[in-house]
């Protein structure tokens, strides 16, 4: 596939970095020299200096003859225009756009964004998909990863494995004979920040952050099974009042599950802003490293603290301090991969990536078969994919053990109807199951084979 990438930030960067590994014919297009002479130097894709938006740099980048536009540059304005040039002029057929203010977004608006107006096919909206992240992992108390899938007939969970976990240093393959009734598979276990791919026989230690998929009714079990049993937060504050934390904030009071919640905002006009669309929430106005206004909003009583400004380091010392003053958990919005190796000697309980949530929303559109879903599990780890099983996939219609799985791929659940099957050896995978698995990075273009449909079968 011909893929064109405008923008080489961070976003474009890794998008690039996953596409290329994968051997797509890859062209990043930015008007900085010097990111465009980064990202060549350090992945697999021509880079080309030029606008965007501008006919004349798109058609030097080969629009004419892209399968796909990806436009993540700084300016929604630029990736909506880019995407329309693309669609006018070199008839590109598939175009993605990130867009992230809101007077784009509202529902009365989306005519906009229709072939007869502006044709982009799919809109990325990163503080949307942060902020569900963030209300997704408040659902699950001590999961640091919660990720729904087969229209929430699945859940994939991340935990950590804490000293007095009951399933520390137990074999993974005797985890059925322990639970015999309870669906759950582990897919992915990270040990002193790398991943490990585990067998049968190796066991999970303390400290481990596993990641495993479950049943969705049977999700409390087995977040018991791992020693969490946590409570739901009921009482939260929010540093940062910008677009994520304000929807965060809306849909808290919407549930009507009578929580209380805080909000710090550091500037006095947003912090006027915020309160006026907020109905029950309490704003405050101060920076959230003052302790003072920690005092103030009585974060020691406060169970979940979510750190949402737009600087990492602020959100960082800021879950810090809550944590020493009592605060139960924290959950931090990381920009920057540099400090994910670093928050779990910090005593931060969960980290938000918007460039991972905005690179996995893109590349599930990107992959070819019938996957429906696809979320990129930490930097270089995998990807965990959810895939229809077509009558035509060698997966179809023989047991598991004699499927020939690639190297690195581990499969979760198999749901059929309403049905969710824990994939056994002996389990026989028929056409039309929804499939969740776990791939290696390197094993993502051997999926996608998978369930894709042959020629041959029509």
């Amino acid at each position: 596939m011909k893929i064109l990438i405008c923008g080489a930030g961070q976003v474009g960067f890794n998008i690039a970095r996953h596409l290329a590994l994968e051997n797509n014919d890859v062209t990043v297009l930015d008007q900085s020299p010097e990111l465009v002479r980064r990202i060549s130097d350090s992945v697999d894709v021509q880079g080309v200096v030029g606008h965007a938006s501008r006919p004349d740099s798109l058609e030097e980048a080969g629009a004419a003859d892209a399968d796909m536009l990806i436009a993540v540059t700084y300016a929604d304005e630029i990736n909506m225009v880019a995407c329309q040039v693309a669609h006018s002029l070199f008839g590109v057929p598939t175009k993605i756009a990130r867009v992230r203010h809101r007077s784009y977004l509202q529902p009365h608006w989306a005519h906009l964004f229709t072939r007869e107006h502006m044709p982009i096919d799919v809109i990325i909206s990163p503080e949307n998909e942060v902020a569900r992240a963030i209300l997704r992992r408040l659902r699950v108390p001590g999961a640091f990863e919660m990720i729904p899938l087969v229209d929430e007939k699945v859940k994939l969970l991340g935990v950590r494995c804490e000293a007095d976990c009951p399933v520390v240093h137990t074999p993974l393959k005797q985890l059925a004979q322990l639970f015999p009734d309870l669906s759950i598979v582990v897919v992915g276990l990270i040990r002193d920040g790398r991943p490990v791919m585990m067998a049968g026989d190796d066991q999970m230690l303390p400290g481990d952050d596993v990641y495993f998929v479950v049943d969705s009714r049977q999700a409390p079990r087995a977040m018991t099974a791992f020693g969490h049993e946590e409570q739901e937060a009921r009482r939260m504050l929010i540093c940062g009042g910008g677009h994520i934390g304000l929807l965060i904030a809306r849909e808290l009071e919407d549930d009507k599950s009578g929580s209380t919640v805080k909000v710090v905002e550091k500037d006095g006009a947003r912090a006027e802003l915020v309160a006026s669309r907020l109905n029950r929430t309490v704003v405050i106005h101060g920076d959230a490293l003052d302790p003072e206004i920690l005092e103030e909003a009585n974060v020691g009583d406060t169970e979940t603290i979510m750190a949402v400004t737009n600087d990492d380091e602020t959100n960082i010392l800021t879950t810090m301090l809550a944590k020493r003053h009592g605060c139960r958990r924290a959950i931090t919005l990381l920009n920057k991969g540099t400090y994910e190796s670093l928050v779990g000697t910090l005593g931060i309980d969960v980290t938000v990536s918007p460039r991972h949530i905005t690179v996995s929303s893109i590349l599930q559109h990107v992959r070819r078969g019938r996957i429906h879903s696809v979320h990129t599990l930490r930097e270089g780890f995998g990807e965990l994919i959810e895939a229809e099983a077509l009558e035509t996939s060698s997966l179809v219609g023989q047991p598991l053990r004699e499927a020939s799985l690639p190297a690195g791929v581990m499969l979760g659940a198999v749901v059929r109807g309403d049905q969710v099957i824990s994939p056994r050896g002996g389990t026989v995978v028929q056409a039309n199951d929804r499939v969740v698995l776990f791939a290696a990075s390197e094993a993502i273009r051997k999926v996608e084979k998978l369930f894709s449909v042959r020629l041959e079968y029509f």
